[in-house]
């Protein structure tokens, strides 16, 4: 039995991996696995916490248990890290200047994981780009696009350009859709029909109400804007698309006049 566990099944330069090393690796690695099983379990489980932090909150104890799981498994199979440490930092000088976006992708995903800013199931704004976070991971984002096109985000893309967060502090945002009506049109009717254009949108909450601006003298038109609250964030255009439908129907049943742009010319006889 000695001899078994004893057998040498790797011996490069000296250093050798024998069976009983093999044998101590596989059961360390099921330990492992288990502990983060358990772990994932127990994050998951908990009703204080929403989804997103606990998805945050795994990844990050997921990452340090893997790092620590891999030096704790060189030691086991007799790897000298001390060695591996000098080397290391000789490569990471040679290296350096090759990989400084490559680290800061990293750091940027730790700081998203951290600070809960950005968390999986936000709609966000970036770079003109509407968009869902699936998944978040050190180095890169997941995100899901109105177009329905999966979009692989570097993590410094998120921490050093600007981002809308539309859903960073409740789940409901506001959204407006404008429309120019004839300067002879009734304001209080054309008021009440922008609200009407609202009632059967099942997707405009109730509360906070929604409420209509006049909000600008226009060249041709009176401009307004209806402005409403919504869950459904990221598929808000077709909301829009909606209330623009309604919002022609009622005009016309009340006669409200949306004007084409109107251009006085004038001309001098010499």
């Amino acid at each position: 039995m000695n001899e078994f566990l004893d057998f040498v099944l790797i011996n490069i330069g000296g250093f050798k991996i024998q069976v009983i090393d093999g044998l101590k690796l596989g059961v360390f690695l099921i330990l492992v696995i288990g502990l983060l099983f358990i772990l994932k379990r127990i994050i998951y489980r908990s009703t204080k916490i929403n989804e997103a932090k606990k998805y945050s909150i795994f990844n990050l104890s997921r990452y340090f248990i893997s790092v620590l799981a891999i030096l704790m498994a060189l030691q086991i199979i007799g790897f000298n890290l001390s060695l591996l440490l000098a080397g290391s930092a000789a490569l990471l000088v040679g290296l350096g200047l090759g990989i400084q976006n490559l680290f800061s992708d990293y750091v940027s995903g730790l700081i998203i994981l951290f600070d809960s800013t950005l968390k999986v199931g936000d709609v966000i704004e970036i770079n003109g780009i509407v968009c869902k976070v699936q998944e978040i991971h050190l180095r890169t984002t997941l995100v899901f696009t109105r177009e329905d096109k999966y979009i692989i985000l570097p993590n410094t893309e998120l921490t050093r350009n600007l981002l809308i967060n539309w859903t960073h502090n409740s789940l409901a945002a506001r959204f407006d859709v404008k429309v120019g009506v004839s300067y002879q049109s009734d304001i209080e009717l054309v008021k009440s029909s922008l609200l009407a254009s609202l009632e059967n949108c099942a997707s405009v909450l109730d509360q906070p109400k929604p409420f209509v601006r006049l909000l600008n003298h226009g060249d041709s038109s009176l401009e307004f804007g209806v402005y409403f609250f919504t869950n459904e964030v990221f598929r808000v255009e077709q909301i829009k698309s909606e209330i623009r439908e309604n919002i022609t129907h009622n005009f016309r049943a009340n006669n409200i006049e949306i004007p084409f742009p109107q251009r006085v010319i004038h001309t001098v006889n010499t």
